[in-house]
């Protein structure tokens, strides 16, 4: 028992140190020339293709809902449903709101603005969930594109920043949303202080 606990704290500090290197924002495709004189973003969310850990997401989520119906009847299938709700309730309004706070330093509307003509498309393609166990937590991450494009023509991408290895909480009881949505957060402050050095707007 002894060893499992020293091992359960070494895989902790390795997860906790892993993500004190600090978000990497980049570049991939494009530039950000077409922002100049913007005040109005539209914002979208996709979640499409995501790795949970080293599983698909319906990998992922079919294992869960297994193990959590084994434990308790009906409990697996209600953390299905509020998987895919936190995306909705939780995740998207952390990202907007400290998107927003920065962006309203330049008198940027960040919004599901339909009359933008720039969509800003936030692509999460990798979700580490984190976990606890009482004895032990590692925090949530995760690895998003932001994407923009045209409103009207969403094949054509002019710019794709890469953001990797947003911390979110670690610890958080159970609840799986609470840890992963100040990844979010972290993900809506960085892409916005990356564009504001960036002289995007100007």
């Amino acid at each position: 028992m002894k060893n499992l606990k020293t091992l359960l704290t070494v895989i902790a500090l390795f997860a906790i140190t892993s993500s004190s290197f600090g978000q990497k924002v980049k570049i991939k495709e494009g530039n950000l020339d077409f922002l100049s004189g913007v005040k109005e973003l539209k914002l979208e969310y996709t979640y499409d293709n995501m790795k949970v850990g080293k599983y698909s997401e319906a990998e992922y989520v079919a294992k869960k809902k297994a193990e959590y119906n084994k434990k308790e009847a009906g409990k697996g299938d209600k953390w299905v449903a509020a998987w895919t709700e936190d995306r909705e309730t939780r995740f998207e309004p952390k990202f907007e709101m400290l998107f927003s706070k920065f962006m309203d330093k330049v008198d940027v509307d960040a919004s599901p603005n339909e009359d933008a003509k720039y969509t800003l498309i936030l692509h999460t393609y990798f979700t580490e969930p984190g976990y606890y166990i009482g004895i032990s937590s590692a925090p949530a991450m995760i690895n998003t594109e932001a994407i923009f494009v045209e409103s009207k023509n969403h094949d054509k991408v002019l710019c794709l920043i890469d953001m990797k290895k947003a911390p979110g909480r670690s610890g958080a009881g159970f609840d799986t949303g609470e840890r992963i949505k100040e990844a979010y957060a972290k993900t809506g402050k960085s892409l916005a202080k990356f564009l504001l050095k960036k002289k995007a707007f100007k």
